[in-house]
């Protein structure tokens, strides 16, 4: 009789404890995985993700420069986001369009990065007279090798012009004599343009005068937008137009452009406007 309830007793504890097993072992089964996959996927996830073609910087201070590192991009996204960087328009030739470039520079000057693009490069700008602000770029063409260069007027627009009329017909012919000579070096207004130099002499003359005159000599056009204008005393010899024109006003506007592969700079336009009102 004993051992009838022990052994039913202890078959009880046994069949007890292989249900709290199998139990466990259910409950073990349904429990959720700790998430160690998610970071190996994001990590696969990050490694798939396409790197950008290239990487531009654009800084203005303390100057103007630029930082570009670019492998097999296209010149023209290249191009696009200078544009934007910049406000300044970017024009391509038509075989610059699909061009792809490799290139790395960094914190180079405008002109010296824009050699670096595109083999063939212009620069229109425009330089104010009376700020020491550098030269605003206005537009930039990454242009083909025998495109030939682009209109004046391609971004440097304006429809007037003033005209200097004179009643010399002698105008472009030496003195022939020693008298002629004197009148000539008395003349109160003489200016000529050589070798990329200006030289100005004048004497008690109205700036629109000289300005028209200097306009003359470089075969360019001039806008007198001013009334009241001022009386010039100057004598520049042998400078940079740039450099001449603001020692006469600081209420002149030049625009030129910068053959940056001929390394050659010309004047497109002059501008005489009216100096800025003051508030008080």
């Amino acid at each position: 009789m004993k051992r009838t309830v022990f052994y039913r007793y202890a078959k009880g504890i046994i069949l007890a404890v292989v249900l709290s097993l199998a139990a466990f072992a259910t409950a073990l089964s349904q429990t959720p995985k700790t998430p160690e996959s998610e970071p190996k996927q994001t990590t696969k996830e990050s490694k798939l993700a396409p790197k950008p073609a290239f990487d531009l910087k654009v800084k203005t201070r303390p100057i103007l420069n630029i930082s570009l590192k670019a492998e097999k991009a296209k010149l023209s996204e290249v191009a696009q986001e200078l544009s934007k960087r910049l406000n300044t328009p970017v024009f391509l030739g038509p075989q610059r369009q699909n061009e792809s470039i490799s290139i790395e520079f960094s914190e180079l000057t405008l002109e010296p990065a824009l050699q670096l693009m595109s083999p063939t490069v212009y620069l229109d700008y425009e330089i104010d007279s009376g700020s020491s602000k550098p030269p605003k770029p206005l537009g930039i063409f990454f242009y083909d090798a025998n495109q030939g260069e682009p209109s004046p007027t391609a971004v440097v627009t304006g429809s007037n012009q003033s005209m200097l009329v004179e009643g010399n017909t002698e105008d472009g012919v030496e003195p022939a004599t020693e008298e002629d000579k004197k009148k000539a070096e008395e003349n109160p207004l003489r200016v000529s343009y050589m070798n990329s130099a200006l030289t100005v002499k004048a004497k008690k003359q109205p700036l629109p005068l000289v300005l028209l005159k200097i306009g003359e000599e470089l075969g360019i056009p001039v806008d007198i937008q001013i009334q009241n204008w001022s009386i010039v005393d100057a004598e520049i010899s042998k400078l940079p137009v740039e450099d001449a024109i603001r020692q006469l006003s600081p209420n002149i506007r030049l625009f030129m452009r910068a053959d940056l592969t001929r390394a050659e700079r010309r004047v497109l336009r002059m501008v005489l406007s009216e100096p800025p009102k003051t508030t008080h």
